[in-house]
């Protein structure tokens, strides 16, 4: 079964960005030491973050925005004004941070784009994510780019629709289960999972492992072998 559309995350499937929020992640417990250990500042800012999902969505101003809301929660009045103007400080550094690409991935795109269309699908704040595609210097080896708020079945759906290929004819490959893998099988199409060493916990779930449709890769170098073999 030949796979026609290749569906890829960007978000640490492409090129590297957890490492720029563990940093700011440091960065505000180190502000918030005055007022609750590290793990509890974490796990505060975390809740808050997962809470405040459905309002801002995923990206650096969210984020930047639950730090603030942490803070307070945490501080209340205690909480001295340099404290607001540090997280914003934090927040515009992850906005403005360099694009740093994953080993191979030019080469592995290369490799892509010789077995199916490529479609960047990545979730986001867009004028943040379309900024960081443009200084990936990646952006001209796709077909489409789509930039959506979430990633579900129904998402995949509409994409698959929309570039006019079958489910069963498509492949999605990215480093979340939630966002990634979970959605893009119950839409019909094969899944790819490229795990990353720093992984955000609301983006884990169950792997199918029984899943026909399913594979874990080592990295993403691996993915045009396994569309050769679905497609014999």
């Amino acid at each position: 079964m030949p796979i026609d559309l290749i569906c890829l995350d960007a978000d640490d499937t492409l090129w590297h960005n957890m490492r720029h929020f563990e940093e700011a992640h440091d960065a505000f417990s180190a502000m918030l030491r005055p007022f609750a250990d590290a793990d509890v500042a974490r796990e505060t800012l975390d809740a808050c973050e997962s809470r405040n999902l459905k309002l801002y969505g995923y990206g650096a101003k969210g984020f930047t925005l639950s730090m603030i809301e942490t803070a307070l929660e945490l501080g209340g009045e205690r909480l001295p004004s340099g404290v607001i103007a540090d997280i914003l400080a934090a927040g515009r550094r992850l906005l403005a941070h360099p694009v740093e690409l994953l080993h191979g991935i030019e080469a592995t795109l290369d490799a892509l784009a010789e077995r199916g269309r490529l479609v960047l699908v990545t979730k986001g704040d867009l004028l943040h994510q379309e900024a960081k595609l443009a200084a990936s210097g990646l952006g001209d080896r796709f077909a489409g780019i789509e930039i959506v708020s979430d990633k579900t079945s129904e998402t995949f759906a509409r994409v698959f629709d929309r570039y006019g290929v079958a489910p069963d004819h498509a492949v999605m490959a990215g480093d979340s289960m939630r966002s990634d893998v979970l959605p893009a099988l119950a839409a019909g199409a094969w899944a790819a999972y490229v795990p990353q060493a720093l992984a955000w916990s609301h983006e884990a779930g169950k792997a199918p492992v029984d899943h026909p449709r399913f594979r874990q890769l080592p990295d993403l170098a691996a993915l045009p072998d396994w569309i050769d073999a679905i497609g014999r």
